[in-house]
């Protein structure tokens, strides 16, 4: 009989070493604030759709307190297709009339908010939706694109010009997951606007005073010297990535602005990491390699303790 037992024990010994190599990165995070920037193909793919929120809950019951913001621009595209509204990109940012802003909404708050709540309280009555109209959370500013040293009105495209974090901290505290789509109401003229749902998270982020944000993307982190390699930064510093931002791919530009503001906001790293592998997020904060590229501030350069990727 004995034969059996000893075999469940062999099976079962690497979970209990994965478990206990969790531990220093559990102690580490216990009671932090971590805001996750959820999109890319997680946001698409099924199966990582349900792992993302299978992470997101895990880290909520390993005493961590996640915050999700989402964008939605595959899907917003979609909808305003199957509307006969043409989608127009200047300056990389979506031309948004009123009409399409309506559309922006609608998917936002009413269609990926809706899903990914779904997902997450699949596990229990964690997540609650809301935008960053609700309590006013966020107030924005009409954006205009910079296009060859010209500034073009695009519509209802925002930015952040104020955050109220109060019921984003009520929510937390009463050990809920809030789910924050990225659209604001401007206070100078009352409209709703859309909002780049990276700067949207980095902004959270430095107001929360989290400990970390979380971008996902469609690739494994920052580049060393793409296309000529396909090795990826671990780690730098916010000067070391202000250096390396005029010369980044277009769709990387918000992303590791986001980071860098978080950094130099009183967020201890921002990590950019690949939404494509699943459970990357546990992946990246309970073990010693970490994936992804981490940004941590210009004081901590020297030191060797901020966790995965160090």
């Amino acid at each position: 009989m004995s034969e059996p037992t000893t075999a469940r024990k062999h099976t079962a010994l690497p979970k209990a070493r994965i478990l206990i190599e969790a531990l220093p990165w559990l102690t580490r995070h216990h009671g932090k604030t971590v805001v996750i920037k959820f999109g890319g193909n997680a946001m698409v793919d099924e199966e990582l759709k349900a792992a993302f929120a299978q992470d997101v809950v895990f880290l909520r019951h390993a005493g961590l307190r996640p915050v999700v913001v989402h964008g939605g621009g595959p899907q917003i595209s979609k909808q305003l297709d199957k509307l006969g509204i043409e989608s127009e990109f200047k300056g990389g940012l979506r031309v948004t009339t009123p009409e399409a802003m309506d559309v922006v909404r609608m998917v936002l708050a009413g269609q990926v908010q809706r899903e990914l709540v779904g997902l997450l309280n699949q596990h229990g009555p964690l997540a609650v939706g809301m935008t960053g109209e609700d309590a006013h959370l966020m107030t924005a500013t009409k954006h205009y694109a910079d296009i060859d040293g010209e500034l073009v009105d695009i519509g209802r495209v925002g930015e952040i010009s104020a955050i109220d974090v109060g019921a984003v901290q009520a929510l937390l505290d009463d050990g809920r997951i809030p789910v924050i789509s990225s659209v604001a109401r401007s206070a100078d003229d009352g409209h709703v606007y859309n909002v780049n749902a990276d700067t949207a998270a980095a902004a959270l982020a430095a107001a929360l005073n989290a400990e970390t944000l979380m971008v996902l993307t469609d690739v494994e982190g920052l580049y060393e010297d793409w296309p000529n390699s396909d090795e990826v930064i671990s780690r730098l510093t916010a000067t070391e990535l202000e250096k390396l931002l005029p010369d980044l791919a277009s769709g990387m530009v918000p992303k590791m602005r986001g980071c860098l503001h978080a950094v130099r906001n009183g967020v201890h790293t921002a990590r950019v990491i690949d939404g494509r592998v699943q459970h990357s997020i546990l992946l990246e904060i309970f073990t010693d390699e970490g994936i992804g590229t981490m940004v941590v501030p210009d004081a901590k350069e020297h030191t060797d303790d901020e966790g995965a990727a160090a």
